[in-house]
């Protein structure tokens, strides 16, 4: 059975930062890409994230660029979200997930496993 389990989440202030963990298992890791996605309240998923399955490509939202680092060890089955100069409006609730398919990092029916997802806030 494949379990996506997030963790890290929590309520922080506009300027701090978070690290987001997403640990894997039940699948070859190592051969899956990792993607981060985030809803906030009466919006739709958006992308945030991603990183390939050797973590040597890396893609990101505009709008987190230059905040945010997705990075992953195999080793430990887990992926990673760094979040650093959060914002109010980075508040939500972030998934992780997982694809073997190669590309189309940006589309959430792309990938095949999902976690449940874990709540950050940014108060202003």
């Amino acid at each position: 059975q494949v379990q996506l389990v997030e963790s890290g989440g929590g309520l922080v202030q506009a300027g701090g930062s978070l690290r987001l963990s997403c640990a894997a298992s039940g699948l070859p890791f190592s051969r899956y890409s990792g993607g981060w996605f985030r809803q906030a309240p009466g919006k739709e998923r958006e992308f945030v994230a991603a990183s390939s399955w050797s973590g040597g490509n890396t893609v990101y939202t505009d709008s987190v660029k230059g905040r945010f680092t997705i990075s992953r060890d195999n080793a430990k089955n887990t992926v990673y979200l760094q979040m650093n100069s959060l914002k109010p409006e980075d508040t939500a609730v972030y998934y992780c997930a997982t694809k073997k398919s190669v590309g189309a990092y940006y589309t959430a029916n792309e990938y095949d496993y999902w976690g449940q997802g874990t709540q950050v806030t940014v108060s202003s």
